[in-house]
């Protein structure tokens, strides 16, 4: 390329063409020196997965050299082989996560007999009783003549909109899918490039630890690659230097650290108790289905429909409690669970805050409580479900926690899902804040291929960080102020958390922006 005419003829390929070139002529080390890939992911879960499904997706980003590298045995099957048994790790995607799966080809190899969408979402306040109901419909502002036309008492007027507003596809609320069978989808789709001409390979070092991250040397000659702004990523496997290192290796992220990132927030003390529960009906495939939540002072409770008669458990509590819970037989943790739904507060920390060691004590101690409790006071949906059991072996909890990096980009860096931030679960917003940085990430390196761009500066990465920071920063934020608003037992907060609630029941385009910012609508 010394040659003027030669570098003339270069540079008047399209950038594209110019890219891919440059990438390859690098690709070709000498012995002892560090491989050279486009692009090293750290972390195969959802995030890391998506991520490079969606570059490798894209016709700009197909043949770039990627590794993935992850801690975890990825080709062992993550699925629960049991068709009548589910695992306690399950996420609510939104339909924009949707949308992103099918445009990667992933979400086809989901078994759709897995995975369940609901129609509507009932939430209300465990203290005061306060609710609200949440659908399709309300994703659509009618602005404010449709606002005051839902207030009027004894008005047709939102009826009429959900039966000649609503198609089967946009009735759709969210959709529930184990993480594993997310996860082994992904994989699946990641080995599937493998074969398909014109897209090259992904290396995937699976059970492989990242020894330690460091920049690259200087170059000894003019003829030498200059690795000294690049991380060089070491492994059993050796050592490979990336143009662009992505971090998606969860909330403690190596790679993160190694760019000196600092990460704040705070610990709840809370912890998320997850189950898998039995309920005492089995609903049909095109059946519509409602997820329900309650706020109580120590911590909201939901409850998310699976196939048949399961139903996925999220509890954040106190550790206490959850400690307590975890050490319940399967009939006291169900009775547990239930009177977490229908009892007053004080009910249900008297019995999680009592040691007998009765077997069956909680079962006895909630059903005389729950003769005794009316459930217009305690605001329950009438069409809640019982619970009438749990999953062995399902019931486990992990501790809360929330953190949001200071940039998400660095030189040849960038932080996606977990490594980024990580939210309280009330929303069920983390997986899909994950998923959505991901397609982001993806979709700006492509524009960077398209336009010349080195995908590692700063001047390709810049967009994908103030497009997702921001955005992400928003949400948590929300979360944030949403659990310690609901934390509160009693006082004017409940007063005036229960007076905001009902006006945005009655407030269609509030509850419009609301459920736009839940499922993800950009």
């Amino acid at each position: 390329m010394s040659s003027p005419a030669l570098l003339k003829r270069f540079l008047a390929l399209p950038p594209s063409l110019r890219r891919s070139f440059w990438s390859s002529s690098a690709r070709a080390s000498p012995a002892g020196k560090p491989e050279i890939y486009d692009v090293v992911c750290v972390g195969g879960g959802p995030a890391g997965l998506s991520f490079v499904s969606a570059l490798k997706s894209h016709s700009a980003t197909q043949g770039f050299k990627v590794a993935l590298i992850d801690s975890q045995d990825l080709t062992t099957s993550r699925t629960v082989n049991d068709a009548d048994s589910y695992s306690n790790r399950c996420s609510s995607l939104t339909p924009s996560s949707l949308r992103f799966l099918k445009g990667i080809g992933a979400w086809e190899r989901v078994n759709g007999d897995r995975t369940q969408a609901y129609h509507a979402m009932d939430v209300w306040d465990g203290v005061s009783g306060s609710k609200i109901h949440f659908d399709s419909v309300d994703k659509r502002s009618t602005g404010l003549l449709g606002a005051i036309a839902e207030m009027v008492p004894g008005s047709r007027f939102r009826a009429s909109r959900r039966q000649y507003e609503t198609s089967a596809e946009e009735a759709v609320v969210a959709t529930m899918c184990e993480n594993s069978s997310l996860a082994s989808a992904l994989l699946q789709r990641v080995k599937d490039f493998e074969t398909e001409e014109q897209t090259a390979q992904v290396q995937m070092w699976d059970k492989t630890k990242v020894d330690s991250i460091d920049l690259g040397p200087e170059a000894e000659d003019e003829k030498s690659l200059d690795l000294s702004q690049w991380p060089i990523v070491s492994t059993q496997h050796g050592q490979i230097a990336a143009r662009l290192l992505v971090g998606a290796d969860g909330a403690n992220s190596p790679v993160r650290q190694f760019a000196g990132i600092p990460s704040h927030g705070w610990d709840y003390n809370q912890h998320g108790v997850v189950a898998t529960l039995h309920l005492d009906r089995t609903f049909s495939a095109n059946e519509l289905r409602t997820a329900y939540q309650r706020f109580l002072p120590t911590g909201p409770i939901a409850l998310l429909p699976l196939p048949g008669n399961k139903a996925s458990l999220v509890w954040s509590t106190t550790p206490q409690h959850a400690a307590k819970l975890k050490s319940l037989s399967p009939t006291d943790f169900t009775a547990a669970v239930n009177a977490a739904f229908r009892l007053m507060p004080v009910d249900i920390n008297y019995m999680l805050a009592t040691t007998t060691t009765t077997t069956d004590s909680q079962a006895e101690e909630f059903a005389w409580r729950e003769a005794a409790t009316p459930p217009s006071s305690t605001g329950l949906p009438p069409n809640f479900p019982h619970i009438t059991g749990v999953q062995l072996g399902t019931p486990a909890s992990f501790p809360l926690k929330m953190r949001h990096a200071d940039t998400y980009t660095g030189h040849r860096l960038a932080l996606i899902g977990d490594a980024a931030h990580t939210i309280h679960p009330l929303a069920g917003q983390g997986l899909n804040l994950g998923l959505a940085d991901a397609e982001a990430l993806a979709k700006q390196i492509v524009y960077g291929m398209e336009h010349g761009m080195d995908i590692g500066s700063s001047w390709c990465l810049d967009g994908y960080n103030s497009e997702r920071w921001a955005a992400n920063h928003a949400m948590i934020g929300v979360v944030d102020k949403l659990k310690k608003v609901y934390s509160a037992g009693s006082g004017p907060v409940v007063w005036g958390r229960s007076l905001g609630l009902g006006v945005v029941e009655r407030l269609g385009p509030v509850k419009a922006a609301f459920m736009g910012a839940a499922a993800g609508v950009r």
